[in-house]
């Protein structure tokens, strides 16, 4: 059965001087360790400092603020991958940071090309990555992390944004779990057909063959950010239902050139992302 983190039932715990830690995903809720997941609050010119173990990737999205991860500029637009082992610190600037921090461990058993992933820490302009619009409604969706930008298949994940009135045909996936992490607005998810009311803040985890979908029904846009554990999965539609499909818009989030050509596809048909 999938598993609902409702931001309220989420303490933020001290960790040391300036900086609180929220567990999102924990191996106690969801039952395995594929994944760990934080909302991690830093006060300015606060110190998070990251030490990964040494099988353990991970990423970092800023989600308030900014500041810079291993003196690399961090700020809303930008996602940092964690490489193998990495270690590090994020210091906050003028304003307190929210993160979203995301942790892997013994990554190897899920992409067997781990070896290859880039050793140094990366940073992508998530911002600059192309729109892609569904050809049914008008959600949108900016992929933020690919094997193109993240360099390993252990995970993948995207930026899904529903305005009013829209919604996601109902579907499941075979051969990873993902969750969603609500950063805007309020949606429902339904499950096997039951809503359940979701808003900024909360989270869904969805293990492998759970029934899924999404709708928008109140007058703003719902958006969430949405990872895969292994990146690679299969999804099946239920019977009756549009395929969800994206086209490309030709522009970034801010209107632009995107950094890269995405062309039309069927979610979960990811070859060459």
């Amino acid at each position: 059965m999938a598993v609902i983190v409702h931001h309220r039932d989420i303490p933020d715990v001290p960790a040391h001087d300036g900086v609180a830690y929220a567990p999102v995903i924990t191996p106690e809720a969801i039952g395995n360790d594929r994944i760990r997941l934080g909302r991690v609050t830093v006060a300015p010119g606060a110190t998070f400092a990251i030490a990964l173990d040494a099988g353990t990737i991970g990423w970092m999205h800023v989600l308030a603020g900014g500041g810079a991860l291993a003196e690399t500029d961090l700020g809303t637009e930008r996602i940092a991958y964690l490489p193998l082992g990495f270690s590090g610190a994020f210091v906050s600037g003028d304003s307190e940071s929210t993160l979203l921090f995301a942790e892997v461990p013994d990554a190897a058993r899920f992409d067997a090309a781990l070896a290859d992933m880039p050793t140094e820490l990366r940073t992508v302009e998530w911002t600059r990555e192309p729109v892609l619009e569904s050809e049914h409604d008008a959600r949108t969706r900016v992929y933020m992390a690919t094997p193109a930008l993240a360099g390993t298949n252990a995970f993948k994940g995207e930026m899904i944004s529903y305005p009013p009135g829209t919604a996601a045909p109902e579907h499941h996936h075979v051969g990873a779990e993902h969750f969603q992490y609500v950063i805007a607005g309020r949606g429902t998810a339904l499950l096997d057909g039951i809503p359940h009311p979701l808003e900024a803040g909360d989270l869904l985890y969805n293990y492998e063959h759970e029934t899924h979908a999404f709708i928008n029904e109140s007058d703003a846009d719902f958006t969430f950010v949405e990872f895969f554990v292994p990146g690679p999965c299969e999804t099946v539609w239920s019977p009756g239902a549009n395929v969800c499909a994206w086209l490309p818009t030709g522009v970034d989030s801010e209107g632009r050139e995107p950094s890269r050509e995405i062309g039309y596809h069927v979610h979960g048909q990811d070859d060459g992302l």
